[in-house]
């Protein structure tokens, strides 16, 4: 395939990113911006990914809206923290998708079944139209069978992470942390790729 081919193909490309317990660290409910602190060392991989054309979108479920734990308000906020995190390390989210909804919530209009709550792929195939992402040669990163779920029914391949592997699943990869299952997928997507492999 000739170089501007493969540029264009790598383009169409995505890294989805689960939220709370993948990009950032694990909070209950988090509802305020400093609630969001950010794995370590997840900087350089997602800086790599990005400039070799992936695009980086975070899909979330919030069932925290739905059950009246968090408020509306609270999630711009907390998302511009998010970006204002990754930006310092030069890392510029394509895209957040948020599901407010859980059948077993306390609000109304956000207590349903919907098909975009994870592991209902709805987000990941939301935001490949909007983006005009190619899911399979994408990745759906997260700490949770409902991550992983959702990746398999949009047919990314995907990438567990977290202190243990989940019988419940089988990953493409398994690595403890983000920061290492970036880097892999970085190995795996960039020739050469020159991202230092977490210890």
């Amino acid at each position: 395939m000739t170089g501007p081919a493969r540029t264009s193909a790598l383009r169409r490309s995505a890294v989805f990113l689960d939220r709370d317990g993948t990009l950032t660290e694990p909070r209950h409910y988090p509802c305020r911006p400093e609630d969001l602190v950010l794995q370590a060392g997840i900087g350089p991989p997602l800086r790599a990914l990005q400039r070799y054309g992936f695009a980086l979108i975070v899909v979330t479920n919030q069932s925290g809206l739905a059950r009246g734990l968090v408020a509306e308000a609270a999630i711009a906020p907390m998302h511009r923290r998010l970006r204002e995190l990754l930006g310092r390390d030069q890392v510029r989210l394509d895209g957040i998708y948020l599901c407010p909804h859980h059948p077993d919530g306390v609000v109304p209009q956000l207590s349903i079944a919907c098909s975009c709550r994870k592991p209902a792929p709805g987000m990941l195939h939301q935001a490949a139209a909007d983006l005009d992402r190619d899911l399979s040669s994408s990745w759906m990163v997260g700490d949770s069978v409902c991550d992983i779920d959702a990746g398999h029914r949009a047919g990314t391949r995907t990438a567990l992470v977290g202190p243990q592997s989940l019988a419940a699943v089988v990953p493409t990869l398994y690595r403890t942390t983000t920061a290492q299952a970036l880097t892999a997928i970085a190995a795996r997507e960039i020739p050469g790729s020159p991202v230092r492999r977490p210890r």
